[in-house]
């Protein structure tokens, strides 16, 4: 699978086990600032907003899925992150200054939402 650059940030609390940072992109179309005060509500407008112009954008479903998954609504949060999985991942630039895959920050959310099955050996 080819990964391509995307000159985006991601990475909601559910990004990344030991940092507790919100998605976002160059401004605040991908409702970083309102995830990162608490404003979910006004989160969860402005990117429902930006996906009815750019749906498949993973920053905007990562973002969106990290608000469901925050506000209590995991198959919700599930149907986006897996959407995200169903796409081709794209190298999200986390506010930490690190790079992940959409397919590990859409993973890394997945495997904490309640119910998670965590694979053993």
């Amino acid at each position: 699978m080819t990964m391509f650059r995307a000159s985006c940030r991601a990475g909601a609390a559910l990004a990344l086990a030991l940092v507790a940072t919100t998605p976002a992109l160059a401004g605040e179309r991908t409702g970083f600032t309102a995830i990162a005060s608490g404003d979910l509500a006004k989160a969860e407008r402005m990117l429902t907003a930006e996906r009815r112009i750019y749906p498949q954008r993973p920053e905007l479903m990562l973002n969106l899925a990290a608000v469901y998954a925050k506000t209590n609504r995991s198959a919700e949060a599930r149907a986006l992150y897996t959407a995200v999985l169903d796409r081709p991942a794209v190298a999200m630039d986390l506010p930490n200054g690190m790079v992940l895959s959409s397919h590990a920050v859409a993973s890394t959310g997945l495997n904490r939402l309640p119910g998670a099955q965590m694979a053993t050996r």
